[in-house]
Order: structure tokens, then sequence, then C-alpha cells
């Protein structure tokens, strides 16, 4: 999907920062076998261990992962060029489960009914394919309830981050039975491989939309479970009694963060008319300036490159489509003048007059770009935008100082999760399930309810005679 090359059975992992190759990583060609080993180390992983004890196991993992941290954080920065400061906060983040920990184990133990008793009960092999822009976070997030509920795993990372995906696993599994958790390398052929595979039971996916439906087809015929996390096209709406300084912050860095490349990155942004013409001055002059681009490994550098020059050219196809069709263009940051040929930065762009009818409008951009766009400032308008100008509905954000208006407009966009005068991600309990609405997502994850997606539930009754 990315363009990234494969030379003699190998991918070539390459820095989007220099263009500079860090390793060849060899292609998997024994992907059958990988499956037939994982189930056969499921029984008696599901059966002769408890759940308390398999979550002791995966706790010494995280305490592994937590030791290599500063291997960790700026490997993930040279595979797919996210700033240090961001994937420090993301291992840090992997590594901090305690309270994760108890609700899995919660949402395991069994309950009791009169006569009849309900128990938890593994699916098998559960393949997880890993994306690249959370590539340590985004394992884990899949593999920990899956493994805590008895199940073995096959984590295939994207081939944009492989030798970060292998680090994760191979920290993980050193404290796990043998074959319980592997990692298979590849691009999308070795993930199509053991989607369908008959031995898997169970398919993972952080990706596009385009790629979930693709897996939903092939694992169609077996009716395999499946958890898709996929595209987002999030709308933040900025009502005009809303704090403007907060809101135009929090919508320049939640455009930013990660360099956009975030699944529930502020992609539309809908700006009262009252209030409109200010806010775009304090987005663009107060707060789009402040986020520097270039070598992610460089800490003053707040935005670093995209994961690729495909993606480069995605993002360069979306602005200059909405420019040429009237998008009113306020601020673009300057670049690293001194760029290596291959590299792939990106400018920060922030567009006024985004409309219907622009690539930047109507799809996924997943790049360093602030998108405005005027409305009414009435609250039907607001919701009708929100839920009927994209297929997508991961997450949202409403602001306001009008309490009320604020939580009927929240409960009526069509979306996974809503922050009202806030970023949701930043500020979700970990009881909380991560889930898509509409394209954005099939099956989720995360939360009792999320975790409870990894094990059937199984009914014993035993009529006392």
């Amino acid at each position: 999907v990315q363009g990234i090359p494969i030379q003699d059975g190998c991918i070539l992992n390459k820095n989007p920062a220099t263009g500079e190759l860090i390793s060849k990583v060899p292609i998997t060609t024994n992907v059958e076998e990988i499956v037939e080993k994982a189930h056969d180390a499921f029984l008696p992983w599901s059966t002769t261990t408890s759940a308390q004890e398999r979550i002791e196991l995966l706790k010494k993992g995280l305490e592994e992962i937590k030791s290599i941290s500063t291997e960790l954080a700026p490997l993930i920065t040279q595979e797919m060029g996210k700033p240090l400061l961001e994937a420090q906060g993301e291992v840090e983040g992997v590594a901090d489960k305690d309270e994760y920990f108890q609700i899995l184990q919660d949402a395991l133990q069994p309950i009791q009914h009169n006569s009849s008793t309900v128990i938890r009960q593994a699916l098998g092999v559960v393949v997880i394919l890993s994306p690249w822009n959370f590539p340590a976070d985004e394992i884990l997030l899949l593999a920990l309830p899956a493994l805590a509920s008895g199940n073995t795993v096959i984590v295939k990372p994207s081939e944009v981050t492989p030798e970060t995906g292998r680090m994760v696993v191979e920290s993980m599994a050193k404290y796990l039975p043998t074959n319980v958790l592997q990692v298979a390398q590849g691009d999308g052929s070795v993930g199509a491989a053991l989607v369908g595979n008959t031995s898997v039971k169970m398919v993972c996916m952080t990706g596009s939309s385009a790629t979930g439906k693709k897996i939903l087809s092939t694992a169609a015929p077996q009716l395999k479970r499946c958890v898709l996390e996929l595209g987002g096209k999030d709308p933040m709406i900025v009502f005009d009694s809303a704090d403007l300084e907060k809101a135009a912050h929090d919508a320049v860095a939640y455009s930013l963060s990660n360099s956009g490349q975030v699944c529930c990155s502020i992609e539309r942004i809908y700006v009262a008319d009252a209030v409109h013409d200010e806010f775009c001055k304090v987005v663009s002059e107060k707060f789009a300036p402040n986020f520097k681009v270039g070598n992610g490994m460089e800490m003053e550098n707040l935005v670093g490159p995209l994961v690729s020059t495909t993606q480069k050219e995605h993002v360069e196809a979306h602005v200059q489509d909405a420019i040429d069709k009237g998008a009113e263009l306020l601020y673009q940051s300057s670049v690293p003048e001194d760029a290596p040929e291959g590299s792939s930065f990106f400018p920060v762009t922030v567009l006024s007059n985004v409309q219907r009818g622009m690539r930047l409008y109507d799809e996924e951009t997943f790049g360093p770009v602030v998108a405005l766009t005027r409305f009414s400032g009435q609250e039907r308008e607001a919701i009708d935008l929100a839920n009927n100008d994209s297929p997508y509905g991961l997450g949202s954000a409403v602001y306001t100082k009008d309490e009320e208006l604020a939580q009927r407009v929240a409960t009526q966009i069509q979306a996974g999760q809503v922050g009202i005068n806030c970023y949701a991600l930043d500020h979700m309990d970990v009881a909380c399930p991560w889930v898509g609405h509409k394209e954005s997502g099939f099956g989720f994850h995360s939360g009792r309810q999320g975790f409870e997606n990894f094990s059937l539930p199984k009914t014993i009754v035993n009529v006392p005679k």
C-alpha cells in the first residue's frame, strides 16, 4: 500500500526522513507451518493455564518492553518517522497496563446464574495484522486480550515497521510457551495467506476500510470472527460559544499529531460563521507555526516525515486539488532545505473554504493538514455535516460552552467516540471500548466489552439432584 520495495525475498526497510536503508527483512515463506505450530500450541495454552497465570506472564513481557524502551522508541521513529517524543509516549503507554489487566481479568471470570454457569472459552489461532502508525501499541492492544483469553497469536506487522513488530513480539514471547506468540513478516500476500488459512479462527486488523472489506470477504466462508479498526475522517464542530483558543489549539494539535497519520485524526473542522474568521486567524497565526517539520530524531521537530513517498504524493494531490477548486491557503510551513532524496517531508498546511467535491474533504487524507469549513452555526446543520458527508464514524469532537447543546450533538453524531471540548482519544478511560461506527470498523476492541470479543461464552448447566 505504501510502495515499500521488496527485493530478493526481503522487505527493504527504509528511513522516511533520510531514505537510508535500515535493514533487509526476509519475507515469511512458511505461513502454513507457523499456523500449524500455533494450532498445536493452542490446546495446552488454553487448558493448562488459568487467566491469572496467563496475565502474569504477559506482565513480564511488558516489563521486558519497558526495559528496552530506549531502543524501541528510536526504532519506531527511524522506521515510520514520528517524532521521538511521540514514539517515547507510545512505548511508555504500552508498558503501563495495571488497571487494564484488572478489567481484562474481570471480563474472563465465570458468571453464576442459579444452576447455570457462563464461562469464557478461547477461540483458537488469532491473526493480528498491525499498522505502521502505532506499530507497538496496536500490536499489544489486540495481542494482550487475545493471549489472556487463551488464544495463540500470530502477528504480521506492517511491512513499513517490521523491526518494531519483531522486537515487540519477541519481547513478549520470551515469557510464553513456545509458539504461543509468533511473528510473520511480509506484505499483503502474507496477510492474505494467514487470513485464508482454515486453522485461523479470528482476524484482527487496523488499517484502511478497503483492506478491511477484503479481509471480511476472505473470512466470510468460514465465518471467522473479525475485529477491524478501519479508516476515519473525524469531524470537529466549533460553535460560536466555544473557547476559541482551546478549540484552535486542539484543531491544530490533533490534525498534526503523528503528521496527521492517525485513523482518528481531525480531518474536517466545521467552524460557525460568527467566529470563523477569528478562529482561522488564531489557527494559522498563533498555533500552526509552532509545529516545525523535520527529522523526528531531533527533539525540536514536532512533525516528522510522512511514512513514505507514496503517502507524500497522496497528500500533495489532496492539497493541490483543494486549492485548484477554491480552497484558500492560510499557512504553509517550510520543510528541511537539506532533505535528502527519498525523504518524504510535507509542510504543515492550513486551508480554509474546504468544500464537498474536494478530495481533501471527501476522502481520508492522512497528512499534516488543517482543513477548515464554514457553517451557519446551527445545531442541525452541524450534525448533518458530521454524519452525512463521510462514510466514516470513528471519532469526533464538539466545542461549545453550552453543555446541553454539546450533549445533544454528541449523542446524535454517528461515531464511536465523541469528545466534548477535548480530543476523546487523549482522555478516554481504560475501561471504555474503542469502536468504529459505519465504515470505520467491524467489531471493536478495548474495555470489558472489547475484551470479551476474544473469547466465546459457554453455558454449563448442572441441575442438582
